[in-house]
């Protein structure tokens, strides 16, 4: 296994998924690819692109997200991992297959958070999504 996927959705239990992931990546000597997928934007899904303080809101949305993506790759190659940051735009679940299919993944790593019914019947789950759609063997952390 040369290439681990890690899905990360910044709800403030990165910390607890990359610690499994750098684990992974010093067992196997392997690249951690750190990838999250942004909400695509509106004009994507039908609507326009709203006022500029809408625009102006998700442009300092993706920033914050840009940076954290760099802080922990910053912090893996501290430890000597090789690793690299993506952060796309799209539908979360074929975004990560697109991405895994691209790299050449031997690993998804991908958190699970409980969520009640009516979440799960209107959005269903990521890492069940991603389990029912690709061959790669995935690792759920609860969160």
């Amino acid at each position: 296994m040369k290439n681990i996927l890690v899905a990360i959705d910044f709800n403030k239990n990165e910390n607890e998924l990359l610690e499994h992931a750098r684990r992974y990546a010093k067992a196997f000597n392997a690249k951690l690819w750190l990838l999250h997928v942004a909400a695509p934007e509106p004009e994507f899904i039908g609507f326009g692109v709203g006022p500029q303080y809408i625009r102006d809101s998700r442009a300092t949305e993706l920033k914050k997200e840009h940076r954290l993506m760099n802080d922990f790759t910053d912090i893996m190659k501290e430890e000597g991992i090789d690793c690299e940051g993506l952060l796309i735009n799209g539908g979360t679940i074929e975004m990560i297959l697109e991405e895994a299919e691209k790299l050449e993944i031997g690993l998804i790593i991908t958190g699970h958070h409980t969520h009640n019914f009516f979440y799960k019947a209107f959005f269903g789950s990521v890492s069940s999504g991603v389990i029912k759609k690709t061959d790669i063997p995935v690792l759920i952390i609860p969160l």
